[in-house]
């Protein structure tokens, strides 16, 4: 019998829904790329109902009970006192979304010491100590491209939010004004705008695919490049450099993992690279981008807006300055859940998973870890999370 702890945010403050707003949702039979969607044996739950809350709790119950394993969901995961602690000595299996984290650092591997898996149901490992992970032979897993294009979505979303000055413009309405001038002083058509996106991977690709009926300029830096097809495809050009890419562009959107190489990637140096009056939307980790030097950016004039889904920590607490900066289109991390359940099901039937979802396997970064991640911990600082429930 295994023990699995499943940290998951809380439920929607009205009580957990008791009617949606769509009868059913649209499905995708497989990703663009022809990867095909998790298939676990069998799902007891209607496809679009609320399973990432705790009372959701990721539609795993009965699949692990009927199979004498131990489930146990909670959304206290930050401070010493906190359910996750208590719970970790005796756990075999630690799963949490990037969206509500438990952050997962070598000090909580370390009192973990019958831990085997830690899985992220989404996309997204960063709020583990990989290298932790390695040292104690422990896996970790994802699930790529559950959300990738719901992200890709939110990128373009933003993008327009931003450049169209949306979000000041509906707020006149609502505060009853017709402010015509106060709204089309910052609107701004992206048409013909040069647009770039750190890393053209399964998210970043969407997006340019996403941004091309625009007729936008398309540019991108990634490890590794695009297939000359590709490029030509989509009318995309390559930069070598981060910095290469930043100078010539309006609109620059995030969409790499968070590692030690990209940590704080965006700080004052490379901002000040940028035009005067770009945009920057971050729906990859928050810690990519240097906090004050977003705010300083905003403040000074030298961004014109930033927009994203990622925080750091998560939750953000209640006086994190990206709450209150100007020109910003924050939410909280709004990407959508995934189904886990074929992970945990390979992992207890001695079966290999997918190597699309492996980021750490034994004793070494694996499947797509290997491709897109650094071995090393980028969770320092996370304990300040617990500051959210403070506020």
């Amino acid at each position: 019998m295994a023990k699995i702890v499943c940290v998951l945010y809380d439920d929607p403050v009205d009580g957990y829904p008791k009617a949606y707003a769509r009868d059913e949702v649209a499905q995708p039979k497989r990703y663009p790329d022809g990867q095909t969607l998790p298939s676990p044996k069998a799902i007891d739950f209607k496809p679009g109902t609320l399973l990432g809350s705790v009372s959701g709790e990721l539609g795993l119950r009965k699949f692990l009970e009927s199979n004498d394993h131990q489930l146990m969901v909670t959304s206290s995961k930050d401070g010493a006192d906190s359910v996750l602690d208590q719970e970790l000595p005796d756990a075999d299996i630690v799963i949490s979304q990037p969206f509500w984290p438990a952050y997962m650092t070598r000090e909580r591997i370390a009192k973990a010491s019958k831990l085997r898996l830690i899985v992220t149901a989404g996309i997204g490992s960063d709020h583990i100590d990989l290298q932790a992970a390695i040292d104690r032979n422990i896996t970790v897993a994802e699930v790529t491209y559950c959300n990738s294009i719901s992200v890709s979505e939110h990128v373009v979303m933003m993008i327009l939010a931003l450049v169209r000055n949306y979000i000041p413009s509906y707020e006149w309405v609502v505060t009853g004004g017709w402010n015509i001038a106060d709204c089309v002083a910052r609107s701004y058509d992206l048409e013909a705008m040069q647009v770039g996106t750190v890393a053209a991977g399964l998210i970043g690709s969407a997006v340019l695919r996403r941004l091309k009926p625009f007729d936008v300029g398309l540019h991108y830096f990634d490890r590794h490049r695009l297939p000359e097809s590709v490029e030509r495809e989509l009318n995309v050009t390559y930069h070598p450099s981060v910095e290469s890419m930043v100078e010539v562009c309006d609109v620059v959107t995030i969409n790499c993992p968070l590692h030690p190489e990209t940590e704080h990637l965006f700080n004052d140096a490379l901002i000040a690279k940028m035009k005067r009056g770009s945009y920057i939307v971050n729906t990859a980790r928050g810690k990519i981008c240097d906090r004050d030097a977003i705010v300083r950016a905003l403040e000074s004039g030298q961004l014109a807006g930033y927009a994203g889904d990622v925080w750091f920590p998560q939750p953000a607490p209640v006086d994190h300055p990206w709450r209150s900066m100007p020109h910003h289109g924050m939410t909280p991390h709004i990407s959508g859940t995934s189904l886990t359940a074929q992970t945990l099901e390979c992992w207890f039937e001695n079966r290999p998973i997918r190597d699309e979802y492996l980021i750490v396997s034994a004793g070494k970064l694996a499947g797509a870890g290997a491709h897109s991640y650094s071995a090393g911990d980028a969770t320092s600082g996370s304990e300040e999370a617990v500051r959210f429930k403070k506020g």
